[in-house]
């Protein structure tokens, strides 16, 4: 466990901040009013996730590695921060439904289905909270492992010696 505590602490930060981007989407409308237009807006929630993996990756590599990280010890850590935030991506959704934006799921189903988007049938299979705790879970681990191993490319740094292959 002491391995992981770097990872364990920004899937927390990952959490909260998707929290706060939850109450963020609220108070600007896009849960209710301007709900047609959530589909578009909470995409941008991408780049604050990004910049969380960045820093994660990057506080991994500086503290734990000594600054020398490989591609696969970025990689494997990004994975790991995956695995975190989508144990904790269940707790988000009940919080974000009964406490944040309870009803979420019935302004999306009416406008979906006004749109003419989606029949009744398949707007109310889609917008719920299971489908929504599922989403939410395969989300967190297919973005985290491209994210990952995008990041841990980026970040990826050597000692002069191997990155000359002088230590050859």
């Amino acid at each position: 466990m002491k391995n992981y505590q770097i990872e364990i602490k920004w899937g927390v930060i990952f959490f909260a901040a998707s929290l706060l981007w939850m109450y963020f989407e609220k108070l600007m409308g896009w849960h209710d009013v301007l709900i047609a237009k959530h589909a578009i807006y909470t995409n941008f929630f991408g780049l604050i996730a990004i910049a969380i993996y960045f820093f994660a990756i990057h506080d991994k590599r500086k503290n734990f590695f000594r600054g020398k990280m490989s591609w696969r010890q970025g990689f494997v850590s990004g994975v790991i921060l995956s695995i975190v935030i989508a144990l904790l991506s269940p707790i988000g959704q009940l919080i974000t439904h009964y406490l944040i934006s309870p009803e979420y799921f019935e302004n999306a189903i009416e406008s979906s289905v006004e749109r003419n988007a989606m029949k009744q049938e398949d707007a109310e299979a889609y917008f719920n909270l299971s489908s929504y705790i599922v989403q939410s879970i395969a989300g967190a681990l297919m973005m985290g492992v491209v994210t990952s191993a995008i990041v841990a490319l980026i970040l990826r740094k050597k000692n002069n010696q191997e990155f000359f292959n002088l230590s050859k």
